[in-house]
């Protein structure tokens, strides 16, 4: 069993960045894909950003490309994801999840962590 804690989110103007943060109960975090997904208030949750266990692959959902950038760091069993010029329509909950799986979809995950609210005001 693994346990992710989410950290970073917040209130934040259009155009600002934000970077989360996702803790790892353990060490064996370092040899999960990790992923990030976010939930919009109504709507199903989604595929933002993920990253292979070694860091060597990231992969991005359209409307991130360019703004988000994936990350991790094993030895700190953290992984992140720096926002950038964030829109409202970011606002969401944000969620890390880690798999040992070779795809990251929402489906596929086997440890989540709670989430963390972002909020973007135009």
């Amino acid at each position: 069993q693994v346990q992710l804690t989410e950290s970073g989110g917040g209130l934040v103007q259009a155009g600002g960045s934000l970077r989360l943060s996702c803790e790892g109960s353990r060490r064996t975090f370092s040899t999960y894909a990790m992923g990030w997904f976010r939930q919009a208030p109504g709507k199903e949750r989604e595929f933002a950003a993920g990253i292979t266990w070694n860091g060597v692959n990231t992969y991005y959902a359209d409307f991130v490309k360019g703004r988000f950038t994936i990350s991790r760091d094993n030895a700190k069993n953290t992984g992140y994801l720096q926002m950038n010029n964030l829109k409202p329509e970011d606002t969401a909950v944000y969620y890390c999840a880690i798999t040992t799986r070779g795809i990251i979809t929402t489906s596929g995950m086997d440890y989540w962590g709670k989430g963390t609210l972002v909020t973007v005001s135009s």
